[in-house]
């Protein structure tokens, strides 16, 4: 679907879960969910990008190093709703090995671009909480900048979050 210099991004299949598993099952990797996921939570994240793909065409996608076609996360675009307004969200995560090495940034790079040219975009952001210094500079590297603060209520946990957004450039 699409392709980078180091990485190709396509869709999850249902044969995926063990790579899913690397990093949906990891603590380290899920913490500013508060927690890993269980085997249905990762089930339940593979059917909601699935469905996502055949209702919207687009949703998280997988990211294999082009080089060995090794699955290290996934990135892509969902449809988030904050404070009543519905926006794209560039969202991702990676395998923990695979963290410090720029593929984050590329992959949310390579996200964006796909946002505005293929489907049109105004704007893309990236939902993260305040915690979360890693997604923040992913999303400060994508060019965003910080559009508000909000909190968000999971598993029955208040998370602060900022959203990070870019505008199309006219």
């Amino acid at each position: 679907m699409i392709e980078t210099e180091r990485l190709i991004l396509r869709e999850w299949e249902n044969d995926d879960v063990p790579n899913l598993n690397k990093f949906l099952q990891d603590s380290e990797v899920m913490y500013a969910y508060e927690h890993a996921f269980s085997d249905e939570e990762v089930l339940n994240w593979l059917n909601w990008n699935q469905q996502s793909y055949k209702e919207n065409g687009y949703g998280l996608w997988a990211v294999e190093l082009k080089e060995t076609g090794q699955v290290i996360g996934e990135c892509g675009i969902t449809d988030q709703i904050v404070e009543g307004k519905s926006y794209k969200e560039i969202g991702y995560h990676l395998i923990k090995e695979f963290w410090h090495h720029g593929f984050a940034v590329e992959a949310a790079q390579a996200v964006k671009k796909y946002a505005f040219e293929k489907l049109k975009a105004g704007n893309v952001t990236s939902i993260v909480r305040d915690t979360n210094l890693a997604s923040m500079n992913v999303a400060i590297r994508n060019n965003m900048i910080v559009k508000s603060r909000f909190t968000k209520r999971y598993r029955d946990i208040v998370m602060p979050h900022y959203l990070f957004m870019i505008e199309k450039e006219k």
